[in-house]
């Protein structure tokens, strides 16, 4: 495999995409670095948020409403969709976690005719500002 150029664009990317916490869309990241490159088009955001998923910098965020969201945040943890805000939100492992991720892996394995290597998990509900707003009505 070729090596690929640096390019300042792709590291403003992935500059953008690690210092949030929002889980943006390329839409989203298109918008803010486009601030600082004005001539970057939508498509090479597309293009190299691709190729940061594909090494590994970056994780496709899918969500169900169809829209794609990416997390600088590369380590293992779970997503939390709010159904009311769509705001998504990250659920860190605890060792607990951890620990009941490793079991379930190894009982599917059991039972899977092949070699499952890891999982995602994405929950929905309501996040606790959306759930208070409820309460108050």
């Amino acid at each position: 495999m070729a090596a690929i150029k640096r390019s300042r664009q792709r590291e403003a990317i992935l500059n953008n995409i690690m210092l949030r916490t929002d889980h943006p869309t390329a839409e989203d990241v298109y918008n803010s670095v486009r601030k600082e490159y004005p001539n970057i088009s939508l498509g090479t955001v597309y293009r190299n948020l691709s190729l940061l998923v594909d090494m590994g910098h970056a994780v496709k965020v899918p969500c169900d409403d169809g829209s794609v969201h990416f997390d600088g945040r590369v380590m293992p943890h779970y997503h939390f969709q709010c159904t009311s805000c769509r705001r998504i939100y990250d659920i860190d492992f605890t060792e607990e976690l951890e620990s009941r991720e490793k079991e379930l892996l190894d009982s599917v394995n059991a039972e899977f005719d092949g070699c499952i290597k890891g999982s995602s998990a994405f929950f929905y509900g309501l996040c606790r500002e959306c759930q208070e707003n409820l309460t108050d009505n």
